[in-house]
């Protein structure tokens, strides 16, 4: 096999091997903590800008499915895990990873002590580095991550939002579900009409809206506030995406612009995008939360859910002490009241906000998690509810 190297800004360098697609990445070092849902993960236009460590050791098992993709495109920079199957075995697979890597032209590197990776990215933090199945001098390879462009201020949504309106018709193929109970859609209701804001949208967030019997439009993260209104939808829905909040400050000022306006509802980036412009200030996380299975308190009842979790950056009140509260905080905003429902208890940082006389919502994790957990799907609903509650115009 080929070699291949690793190397992080902070001087740190690995040897591994080459999967198949020969070339150089660089991208910001995370670790994901998932142990299924890795063609999720590639595809997901979140990781735009990101190298992935899987922790788990063993990565490909069930081959590729074209169906559970999340975008038409694999948007991680590189992907580094410690061992990756040749021989898939399951009976949707239609492709081994390798092969759907080279197709995909992503610099991947395996044979690597990825417990250590882990560890060593936990204690000093996300940080450059480079995959090279080309160079193998370290020296230059870690002068090449510390150059690379950070994160931070970067507006990587420009790179992955679409670039022309259209609409959404495809569901999960399942009735969607309240408190555990099969839920049909009413005939006699007109369906809801939503436009989501594209900022890296993932397809099975698209696919739960129509679950709930909406007719879904998918919009570019670039458009006015005008443009919305004169759409003149039921709700507005502001998707997951890539980088910092603080680097699309245009998509800041169009929620700004609409909060109170139609019911709206922000998942992961659209979750901070809708903080910022509520007052909220933006912080980056010293890792990071990637991963599957991350406990956040839903402060109003005390109730424990597992969540899917992406994200580099939190956005908490400006006069925030730690973040440690737990219990509902509730706030002022020039459009009425809100508070924060949702804390991390990993790190107590933010994990979600609704208005209190504000039609808004927004969970930092992902409630449409593909593969799972199922545990925070009923958020879907809580958005419906509140369209259906909202006055009409």
């Amino acid at each position: 096999m080929k070699k291949a190297i690793l190397a992080l800004a902070d001087g740190t360098v690995l040897e591994g091997q080459a999967l198949d697609f020969e070339g150089e990445a660089c991208g910001e070092v995370v670790f994901n903590t998932a142990m299924t849902g890795y063609q999720e993960i590639l595809t997901d236009p979140s990781y735009k800008g990101q190298m992935i460590v899987m922790t788990f050791p063993h990565i490909g098992n069930y081959g590729i499915v074209a169906e559970d993709a999340e975008s038409t495109h694999v948007w991680t920079e590189g992907f580094i895990v410690k061992e990756s199957s040749r021989i898939p075995s399951n009976w949707r697979s239609r492709q081994s990873l390798q092969a759907y890597l080279a197709d995909h032209r992503v610099v991947a590197i395996e044979g690597i002590d990825t417990r250590f990776l882990t560890r060593h990215i936990r204690d000093q933090g996300s940080q450059p580095g480079v995959i090279s199945h080309l160079h193998f001098d370290p020296g230059h390879l870690v002068d090449q991550a510390r150059k690379a462009i950070p994160i931070r201020g970067r507006d990587l949504v420009g790179e992955v939002t679409c670039h022309h309106p259209y609409q959404w018709k495809d569901g999960t193929g399942l009735w969607p579900q309240e408190n555990g109970v099969l839920v049909s859609q009413s005939l006699e209701k007109e369906p809801l009409r939503i436009i989501v804001l594209d900022f890296g949208v993932k397809q099975n967030i698209l696919r739960r809206l129509v679950d709930m019997g909406c007719v879904v439009h998918v919009v570019p993260a670039s458009i006015s506030s005008e443009e919305i209104r004169c759409i003149n939808p039921d709700g507005i829905f502001l998707s997951n995406g890539p980088g910092d909040p603080e680097g699309v400050p245009y998509a800041v000022d169009t929620v700004r612009q609409l909060i109170g306006w139609r019911p709206m509802m922000g998942i992961c980036l659209g979750h901070q995008i809708l903080g910022l412009a509520l007052g909220m200030k933006a912080h980056k996380l010293k890792f990071g939360h990637h991963g599957a299975n991350h406990p956040v308190l839903d402060l109003r009842t005390g109730k424990v859910e597992i969540t899917s979790h992406n994200h580099n950056f939190s956005v908490a009140l400006p006069d925030a002490d730690g973040h440690d509260s737990l219990v509902p905080q509730t706030f002022e905003t020039p459009w009425g009241r809100a508070q924060l429902t949702h804390r991390s208890l990993n790190d107590h940082c933010c994990e979600g906000m609704e208005g209190v006389d504000l039609p808004i919502l927004s969970v930092q994790y992902h409630p449409e998690a593909s593969p799972g957990p199922h545990d925070s799907s009923h958020v879907f609903r809580q958005f419906i509810h509140m369209m259906e509650a909202f006055p009409s115009v």
